[in-house]
């Protein structure tokens, strides 16, 4: 079909699909809000999020526990996801293909991508070691699977294998970021978190912030492990679950909506963070 043809049959002048369309506006005003929040914001909003995906983790450890399987327990994992969602918190691994959208859109800076990334990455994990205090003082009884977790992962040689978790954990959690994106069903975006909830608890897949809170619940139990381990592991996992959330979704998407990528550049003002100050000031 020929971009006429697709405009003609179509109720936008977007050489897309409709749904396309509207979904990639949503996308790069959502990402301008993030690019656009104050420090206090990214960092509480960060905070928050480490506090909720605790409560999936907390969930996770529960029906381990009782069941010791992974795929019930990561089903109830999902809990911490929606959430995310209702509560209106986030991920670091949240904010690769909204935030870059927007800021490719000239929408935002370099410079507060970067903000939003290490606020949120650092207010993740402190929100996160107090939910897991919290957790290991409140169920002595979970100190062994949380043990068991948490050497699963710190002691997991870096090699192929590794490397391919952490990248389908970074694409799984921006896949869903992605699907929920793409519609205003509230079910729909549920379930979208309980799939993501399964595919990254129940296969057990690398990523940086959930299995950080399983980590530091082991050696808060206990466990002969040490945060130096854990900066080690959560560092290459870290890169691998960027890159997973980069190319193969968020270039991906970038790809598809070029045209109207160029578009909204042609029309965006040439300093972003000038017009976002004349914005506030208005």
């Amino acid at each position: 079909m020929t971009d006429d043809r697709r405009r003609e049959v179509g109720s936008s002048d977007a050489p897309v699909e409709d749904e396309i369309h509207e979904s990639f506006d949503a996308i790069v005003e959502e990402g301008a809000e993030r690019l656009q929040r104050t420090t206090r914001v990214v960092l509480t909003t960060g905070f928050a999020g480490g506090l909720e995906i605790g409560l999936g983790v907390m969930g996770y450890l529960a029906v381990l526990h009782e069941t010791d399987s992974h795929l019930l327990a990561g089903l109830a994992f999902s809990i911490g996801l929606i959430a995310l969602y209702l509560a209106h918190s986030e991920l670091f691994t949240e904010n690769f293909l909204v935030p870059i959208t927007a800021l490719i859109a000239r929408e935002g800076t370099v410079g507060q991508l970067l903000r939003l990334w290490v606020g949120t990455l650092l207010a993740n994990l402190a929100g996160g070691w107090v939910v897991m205090w919290l957790v290991v003082q409140a169920f002595p009884q979970w100190h062994g699977e949380l043990v068991e977790a948490g050497r699963h992962y710190v002691e997991a040689p870096f090699g192929l294998q590794t490397a391919v978790l952490a990248v389908l954990g970074g694409s799984t959690i921006t896949l869903v970021t992605r699907m929920q994106q793409g519609t205003d069903s509230d079910p729909a975006k549920i379930v979208a978190a309980v799939v993501g909830g399964f595919l990254l608890s129940g296969l057990q897949l690398f990523h940086s912030i959930l299995d950080s809170l399983l980590v530091f619940g082991a050696i808060q139990a206990g466990a002969e492990l040490s945060y130096g381990q854990w900066a080690a592991w959560s560092g290459w996992t870290l890169l691998f679950n960027v890159l997973g959330g980069l190319v193969l979704v968020t270039a991906l998407r970038l790809v598809r909506s070029a045209d109207l990528l160029r578009s909204r550049r042609r029309d965006a003002p040439s300093d972003p963070a000038r017009s976002a100050r004349e914005r506030d000031d208005g």
